[in-house]
């Protein structure tokens, strides 16, 4: 009988549904059983995509035994961490400064009044490694809690306590300037692994934002080795196996310093990002591998996350079933040398082992390889390798897929929308526009209220119960001012304007301009959540800020730009200290340096002029493109053609160079230092 999940939009709440044990969902009615019971709240934080939390449902929430002692000790709370990322981020903090780790799943032990008392990740269902199995660890908690309550609440009222004391140094509200960015940057070169690209050892993320500082941070100043750094890194990671070398798109990050193992599942955040970086690379470059990643990575959005609703799925799972039915991680992604013959047969499956890398002991498990294209190979003609690739492409094709998270999530959204609408535009891809325009279509639609305040997540087209965060009105902000620049269209950069104000009005300190996670008028945790370091993906905080920067530079909005500035007090704080973790807030400040330009291309949209301002490389440019006379946008306003020909006017708030008209001279004034 499917228990209290079976209503929820989360498929991966929907993936426990039918679980024995009695889950609620996160609400006041969970809270108020247990305090009717007088039992302790058992949280269970998890997403769809994860690999150990698949595990552990598995080992325990599906064995009758172990839900039995679940439901008659604890009132058992089940949580998207994608849904809730308020609630993830204040527990996870809690485990991580007790046990100084972390990770997903999350198990937390609390009071009926949400105070945690004890925590862990995921528990074995017997004893192993000297780690407790699950089955022990209910016993313990649900004695302690029988016999020394008075001793838990103690220590839970500690533990919410010291979580009340903790504060982020700040610093002041005055944005870094060349000096604490130069720092950040000899703090990246420090870090940086010159073998193999990237920065750090194993397990290696994909430094999405980093990247991003370091092309903005070359633009800006001519520093060759920021453009070095991210030209070799971005080169690695699409030679690895961490980039899906035959349906595009990149995995979460690899198990290993080369890039060469990935942990395979696939996130709409990730794939934004990046798609968004090499494009960015790529107008730097001019770089064709940088050109192609983007395209391929647009493109598997596209193909495999794209919902009929028209937004853009969460997650393809790390897993599928193998030939023996058994679910695995990767058995979509690896191959051995003998199904590269059976494929493809004599001296094309030879070639191809070598053109990517696969060996007969394997570079994954059981003799399995990843296809990456290692340092030394062969090269082969062009046409040989589609050739393969559209012949392997085809076989993977038949095996069972990785499943999908289909939820909705606003703030990924906006991400892709951001670089689905840029990638289209630089390399006259109208069709990525569309896609574009098609997700922000479904935001608008089913994700904002008519007040502009935006739900968290959707599925099937039934917008979610869970209000949005500070990331999600930051994000959706920052794909709709780039819809807004490519489109000519100046409804997106009013609803930009719409979600800004209520990052203004709902989620900062009027006093110190900092931000929080969640709205003033959010529901109440045990604490409110507030982290300004990027992770997987950019921080609510640097987000707001970039968006916040953009869209003054298209209105000339006073208090947008100073909110802007006094949310980067904290990357003059962080930023020379751990660069690797607040590289979108640094990218931020680039542009704030560089002005950033205003570019208003009067007369057109979407021709030679306008796409050279799209193309330009000035740290953070905004571009508005449109007919003469502004319409609904500002930069246009009172700016004619020049002898009835479309103009190009490039400013630094709102005053300007003389006008172009010329699409090579308007790329000069973008350039590098200018």
């Amino acid at each position: 009988m499917p228990n209290r999940l079976a209503n929820e939009t989360s498929p991966y709440l929907l993936q426990h549904a039918d679980n024995p044990v009695d889950w609620w969902p996160w609400s006041a009615e969970a809270f108020e059983e247990a305090r009717r019971r007088g039992v302790p709240v058992l949280l269970s934080v998890g997403y769809s995509s994860c690999h150990w939390c698949h595990v552990l449902a598995s080992e325990s929430f599906e064995d009758e035994a172990t839900a039995a002692v679940m439901n008659e000790r604890f009132v058992n709370i089940k949580v998207d961490r994608e849904e809730r990322p308020d609630v993830d981020a204040v527990y996870m903090e809690a485990v991580q400064a007790a046990t100084g780790q972390g990770g997903w799943p999350m198990t937390v032990f609390m009071t009926p009044d949400a105070e945690p008392f004890y925590f862990g990740t995921y528990f074995p269902p017997e004893p192993r490694h000297g780690m407790a199995s699950f089955r022990q660890v209910l016993d313990g908690v649900g004695q302690a809690w029988a016999e020394r309550r008075g001793e838990v609440a103690e220590v839970a009222a500690k533990i919410v306590g010291d979580l009340a004391g903790r504060e982020l140094p700040y610093g002041d509200t005055q944005p870094p300037g060349e000096g604490e960015l130069a720092q950040a940057l000899l703090g990246l070169t420090r870090d940086y692994d010159a073998a193999h690209g990237g920065f750090g050892g194993a397990p290696k993320f994909p430094p999405s934002m980093v990247i991003e500082f370091l092309l903005r941070h070359h633009a800006r100043t001519g520093a060759e080795g920021a453009l070095q750094m991210a030209q070799d890194t971005c080169e690695r990671m699409a030679r690895g196996g961490i980039y899906d070398q035959l349906g595009g798109g990149f995995a979460r990050y690899a198990v290993d310093k080369e890039w060469v193992v990935p942990h395979f599942e696939k996130m709409l955040y990730d794939n934004a990002l990046l798609c968004r970086a090499y494009a960015h690379l790529w107008r730097a470059t001019g770089s064709e591998t940088a050109r192609r990643v983007a395209l391929e990575t647009a493109d598997f959005l596209v193909r495999e996350l794209r919902t009929n609703e028209g937004g853009f799925a969460s997650a393809l799972d790390a897993d599928s079933e193998d030939a023996e039915g058994r679910h695995v991680e990767g058995a979509y992604y690896v191959w051995t040398p003998a199904q590269l013959r059976d494929v493809l047969g004599g001296e094309d499956a030879e070639r191809a082992m070598r053109y990517f890398g696969v060996t007969e002991e394997g570079t994954f498990e059981k003799g399995a390889s990843v296809l990456q294209l290692p340092d030394g190979d062969e090269v082969f003609e062009g046409e040989w390798v589609e050739g393969v690739r559209r012949r392997l492409s085809e076989a993977r094709a038949a095996r069972p897929a990785p499943g999908r998270d289909d939820k909705v999530v606003a703030a990924w959204n906006g991400l892709a929308i951001a670089a689905l609408a840029e990638t289209g535009a630089y390399f006259g891809r109208p069709d990525l526009v569309d896609a574009a325009v098609a997700a922000g279509d479904l935001l608008v639609r089913v994700h904002l209220d008519a007040q502009a305040r935006i739900a968290r997540t959707s599925k099937d087209g039934r917008v979610g119960a869970n209000a949005g965060v500070l990331e999600d009105y930051a994000d959706v902000a920052e794909g709709f001012l780039a819809l807004a620049s490519v489109t000519g269209e100046g409804v997106w950069l009013e609803f930009a304007g719409f979600l800004l104000d209520h990052v203004l009005a709902r989620f900062a300190d009027p006093e110190s301009g900092a931000l929080y996670d969640t709205a003033a008028d959010a529901e109440q945790l045990i604490r409110r959540p507030q982290d300004p370091t990027d992770n997987a993906a950019p921080s609510g905080w640097s987000a707001a800020a970039g968006a916040l920067l953009s869209y003054a530079a298209q209105t000339g909005s006073e208090p947008h730009r100073t909110a802007a500035e006094r949310a980067l007090g904290v990357v003059r704080a962080l930023g020379p200290r751990a660069p690797r973790f607040i590289g979108h807030g640094l990218a931020v400040a680039e542009a704030l340096l560089d002005g950033p330009r205003e570019v208003a291309v009067v007369g057109e949209v979407g021709g030679e002029l306008h796409r050279a301002a799209l193309l330009g490389t000035a740290p953070g440019a905004v571009v508005a493109a449109g007919r003469e006379g502004g319409g609904e946008l500002p930069l246009l306003a009172d700016r004619p053609l020049v002898d009835g020909r479309p103009a190009a006017y490039v400013c630094r708030n709102f005053t300007c160079d003389v006008p172009v008209t010329d699409p090579e001279r308007l790329a000069e004034a973008l350039v590098s230092g200018r």
